[in-house]
C-alpha cells in the first residue's frame, strides 16, 4: 500500500553512530573549484610566455631544470613515501640525467649506467622494509629516465629553429587532446576505454582526443606558422596524442599503485605538478623526435 509521501520519507534511519553519507559536489561548488584553479594557474601564464617568447635561452633552461626536479621531487615522494634520502637521492639523479639529455647526449649511456649505480647504492643504503627494496631501487633508476627523460625534451623544443612554437604544439597536442577525450567522452562515450584503470574514459573520448590533437597540430601550421606538411602534421597530432593518452593512463596506474588521488598538492585545485604534465612529458618527446628525425628540423 503505498501513501503520499516521499520515497526520501520512507527511507530507512541509518544506524546509531553510523556515518553520514557524504554529499554530492553541487554546482557551487563546482564553480568555486574551477575559480580555484584558474586563480592558483593563472599568475603562472604570462612568465611561462614571457620565457617561451621574449626571455633568455639561460632563463628557460632554468624554468626547465626547476620544473623537472619538482616533478621528479613527487614522483619519488608519491613511490617512496617517508625515504628522505632516497627521494633527495631520486631528485638530484633525475636533473642529473636530464642535463645529460640536454647538454652531453652522447654521454647518454654512461648516464644510464650512472642510474643504475645510484639505484643499487640507495637500495643498500636503505634496504628496509626489504619487501619493497626492489621496488626502490627500480624507482631510482626508471623515475629519473621517465621524468627527466621525457619532460626536459621540452626544453630540446625550445632550441629548435622556431624553438617557442614547437614547445606550444607540444602544449596543444596535450591540452587540445585531453579537452576533446572529455567533451566526445560526455557526448559520445558508450565503451569503456581501461575501465579497471580509469573507469570514466571511453573509446569513443580517445578517439576524440586523437581529433583534438590534429587540431592541435593545424593550429601550429596556420596560426603559428609553424612549417610542417599537413601529411605530417596529421601523422604528429595522432601519435603525440596517443602517447599524451597513454601518459595519462600511466600516472593514473602510479597514483594508483601508491593509493593517492593526487601526486601533490603544490598547485591548489589542480593537484600536483605529474598530474598537470603526464601528457606533455609523452606529446613534447614525440614532438622533438618527429621534429628532429622526421622533418629534419634542427
Amino acid at each position: 500500500m503505498t501513501t503520499g509521501r516521499d520515497d526520501a520519507d520512507t527511507a530507512p534511519t541509518p544506524p546509531a553512530g553510523a556515518e553520514p553519507a557524504p554529499s554530492a559536489p553541487t554546482s557551487k561548488s563546482k564553480l568555486g573549484s574551477t575559480a580555484l584553479r584558474f586563480a592558483s594557474a593563472l599568475p603562472l601564464i604570462p612568465v611561462i610566455l614571457w620565457l617561451l617568447f621574449y626571455g633568455p635561452r639561460w632563463g628557460f633552461h632554468v624554468f626547465c631544470f626547476v620544473a623537472v626536479a619538482m616533478v621528479a621531487r613527487e614522483l619519488m615522494a608519491m613511490t617512496m613515501p617517508g625515504q628522505r634520502v632516497l627521494i633527495a637521492l631520486g631528485t638530484l639523479a633525475t636533473a642529473g640525467f636530464a642535463a645529460v639529455v640536454v647538454f652531453a647526449q652522447a654521454q647518454l649511456f654512461l648516464a644510464v649506467l650512472g642510474l643504475g649505480f645510484v639505484a643499487l647504492v640507495g637500495s643498500l643504503l636503505r634496504p628496509d622494509p626489504i619487501e619493497s627494496s626492489g621496488a626502490r631501487a627500480g624507482w631510482l633508476f626508471g623515475g629519473p629516465i621517465y621524468v627527466g627523460g621525457l619532460l626536459i625534451t621540452v626544453d630540446l623544443l625550445h632550441g629548435l629553429p622556431y624553438g617557442a612554437r614547437w614547445v606550444v604544439l607540444a602544449m596543444m597536442l596535450a591540452f587540445l587532446s585531453d579537452t576533446a577525450a572529455y567533451f566526445a567522452g560526455r557526448a559520445f562515450g558508450k565503451h569503456k576505454l581501461y575501465e579497471k584503470l580509469s573507469p570514466k574514459k571511453t573509446v569513443e573520448g580517445s578517439l576524440g582526443g586523437l581529433l583534438g590533437a590534429v587540431g592541435g597540430a593545424f593550429f601550429a601550421i596556420y596560426v603559428m606558422r609553424l612549417p610542417i606538411p599537413v601529411p605530417h602534421a596529421i601523422a604528429l597530432g595522432v601519435v603525440a596524442g596517443g602517447l599524451g593518452q597513454a601518459g595519462d593512463l600511466l600516472e593514473s596506474l602510479l597514483k594508483r599503485s601508491a593509493g593517492v588521488k593526487d601526486s601533490g598538492n603544490i598547485l591548489p585545485g589542480h593537484g600536483g605538478l605529474l598530474d598537470r604534465v603526464d601528457a606533455l612529458m609523452f606529446t613534447a618527446s614525440t614532438t622533438w623526435l618527429y621534429a628532429v628525425y622526421v622533418l629534419d628540423a634542427r
